[in-house]
């Protein structure tokens, strides 16, 4: 198909774009920027004014729970609402049922994706079989039918010598670990940030070391055998310090922060609304502070959405019997935009950290608008206002703090590798 988008405002922090022009899309790929190539015969014409158009989102962590919970999410509903959200390209952690620890999974998966018309979904392998944390997987297998990382999702790795040769197995493929930093003996039964919240309503709190215990740990694991790993979902002030101590030393690591920790804290919860129950918990406002310093100094590589659709039973009960997680891959767009109006980031930076940055992570060729590049493109407008209703949210999974909520910034169109993936 042969696309051609007219009159909006590009922005690709990559290449150092941002200017009003013209973007030009044949064979899936953008083939010109500015003024479209001679005998250039669009098939569909985007009129994008006012309008800002970018490189398709990149999540570094968004669950689909199929297979295994479609009671919950299917890969189509929830590549519905990444597609709607502007997201191009999706990590799936491997805690599925069954957990992606054979190629037969992982073909699974795409099979699904590829039914549902959306192609660029990177399962992440188990690092240990069924990700019990006592046997290897089989990395390299997984690697070759498509894995793109190993992962433990957020079951803690409690053998370090596992955790060792798991990383040296991948260190010896080349394979990226994304590893979530959790101490189970200290975050076990925990369900809130350990502090005067948690106190003052009788919660079970996690400490901050929970996190910065595993993290040092890794980190020191790094240093023994050169694997590269990237830290998800990063929480704390004391973290964003380690990170930053780790990346002086010149160690292959990088991290990301999921973008409802950059907005909420604990105060903010509301002590009887599951919703506001996630793991990591939502830590104080010195915390929340220090995360934004750390995305704006580039500490913090990323910011994901680290989607967690959930049915109505998993968020029923007492808050610390509740399933954690927020449905939100479509507030990160709205989220990334209010940071933009609240002076803490530019709009350049806001797209940097949900494009160019996790497709560096992940070392794929993609999330900028070179010419020759695959064309995955997002458009958005920073001014139309809508709320989050049963008729605007697409995600199976409503489990979210601000429904009926009024967010500003909304998806118009998203285009994945060259096809219309969502029109408004």
């Amino acid at each position: 198909m042969r696309i051609e988008i007219v009159n909006g405002h590009i922005i690709d922090p990559r290449n150092d774009v941002n200017k009003q022009a013209g973007i030009y899309i044949e064979d899936g790929k953008v083939v010109a920027i500015g003024k479209a190539p001679e005998g250039f015969a669009p098939q569909t014409r985007i009129d994008a004014q006012g309008q800002i158009v970018c490189p398709g989102f990149i999540d570094l962590s968004a669950r689909l729970r199929e297979p295994g919970q479609v009671h919950k999410a299917s890969i189509q509903s929830e590549t519905r609402a990444a597609a709607s959200a502007g997201f191009t390209s999706l990590c799936i952690p491997p805690d599925t049922k069954p957990v992606i620890d054979t190629p037969a999974v992982l073909e699974l998966i795409k099979d699904k994706a590829e039914q549902c018309a959306y192609t660029h979904i990177y399962p992440i392998a188990a690092l240990t079989h069924k990700l019990a944390g006592k046997e290897l997987s089989s990395m390299y297998a997984l690697k070759q039918a498509g894995c793109i990382a190993v992962g433990h999702a957020q079951t803690p790795v409690q053998n370090l010598l596992i955790l060792r040769r798991a990383m040296e197995y991948a260190a010896t493929h080349d394979l990226l670990l994304m590893y979530c930093p959790q101490e189970r003996a200290l975050s076990y039964q925990g369900c809130a940030h350990e502090g005067a919240m948690a106190s003052r309503y009788g919660l079970p709190g996690i400490p901050v070391a929970a996190e910065t215990i595993a993290l040092m740990q890794c980190i020191e694991l790094i240093d023994l055998t050169g694997c590269r790993v990237h830290f998800r979902g990063l929480s704390s002030k004391r973290s964003v310090v380690i990170m930053a101590k780790a990346k002086q030393l010149g160690l292959p690591v990088s991290a990301d922060v999921a973008m409802h920790h950059l907005h909420l804290t604990d105060a903010d919860m509301l002590p009887y609304n599951s919703h506001y129950h996630v793991s990591p918990p939502l830590r104080s406002q010195q915390d929340k502070e220090a995360l934004l310093s750390g995305v704006k100094n580039g500490t913090i590589d990323a910011v994901c959405s680290d989607h967690q659709p959930h049915d109505i039973d998993a968020k029923l009960g007492a808050f610390p019997e509740t399933e954690p997680g927020m449905s939100t891959l479509e507030t990160v767009l709205p989220l990334m935009l209010r940071l933009v109006e609240q002076g803490h980031l530019d709009l350049a930076k806001g797209i940097e950290i949900l494009s160019a940055s996790p497709a560096k992570i992940l070392t794929i060729n993609t999330g900028h608008l070179a010419v020759g590049s695959v064309a995955d493109i997002c458009v958005f407008d920073v001014n139309t206002d809508w709320q989050i209703n049963g008729e605007t949210w697409q995600s199976q999974g409503q489990n979210t703090p601000f429904w009926q909520k009024t967010m500003r910034g909304k998806v118009t169109t998203t285009i994945q590798a060259g096809k219309i993936i969502y029109s408004q």
